[in-house]
């Protein structure tokens, strides 16, 4: 939309307009700018077979009106909760004494618990590649390498073939992604494109009929 234009029209008595009108256009300017965001970032990926993932970092009681904001700018919603996907983090692979034992963690709660939950595992490290690959074939759904250079990641995409599905994260910004879009890797997850978003001004003009 340009400056000016007129995104809708709305009908209603004027007490209720007065009372309701910052509140929805304050909801309104943050998703705009969210959706706007993700838009620009997709624009990028152009050509590139990878995806733009959204992630958990949201604001508190707005997850599900962030993330369709997400959606709208041409963004792909990764997991809304603890629920839908389990990804195994950083402190949860430390919690649990090492890699190999978090795996075998997860694979055996999802067959008792959810068969259908997928798992995703985080890696630091080109080892730690390694060791996802040798343990995890069956089990994990998804690799990602997180705070890997586009050249680490190169790397590790020779290990991981096409075996995983691959999703890099950290320090993506839009000035870099079509790096790491060019390694080939499945998908790019982006924090920012919700806690980096700005507000666009939107504002509410009356005419009495």
């Amino acid at each position: 939309m340009q400056n000016g234009e007129i995104a809708f029209e709305v009908e209603a008595y004027i007490h209720t307009i007065l009372k309701c009108e910052r509140l929805v256009l304050n909801c309104m300017q943050r998703m705009s700018g969210i959706a706007t965001l993700t838009h620009s970032y997709t624009e990028k990926l152009k050509g590139y077979k990878t995806k733009l993932l959204d992630t958990r970092k949201t604001t508190p009681n707005f997850r599900l009106l962030e993330k369709e904001a997400v959606r709208i700018g041409g963004g792909i919603n990764h997991r809304f909760g603890l629920f839908d996907m389990i990804m195994l983090k950083d402190n949860h692979i430390d919690y649990a004494r090492g890699i190999e034992k978090a795996i075998d963690k997860a694979w055996q709660y999802i067959q008792t618990k959810k068969p259908d939950l997928k798992i995703e595992v985080e890696t630091r490290s080109i080892e730690d590649v390694k060791k996802v690959c040798h343990v995890g074939r069956g089990k994990v759904f998804r690799i990602m390498v997180d705070n890997f250079t586009p050249q680490q990641i190169r790397e590790a995409m020779e290990i991981i073939q096409d075996d995983f599905e691959t999703e890099a994260s950290g320090g993506i910004n839009l000035d870099n992604i079509q790096l790491y879009a060019a390694t080939g890797v499945d998908y790019v997850s982006v924090g920012g494109l919700i806690h980096q978003a700005q507000s666009l001004d939107l504002s509410l003009k009356a005419v009495i009929i």
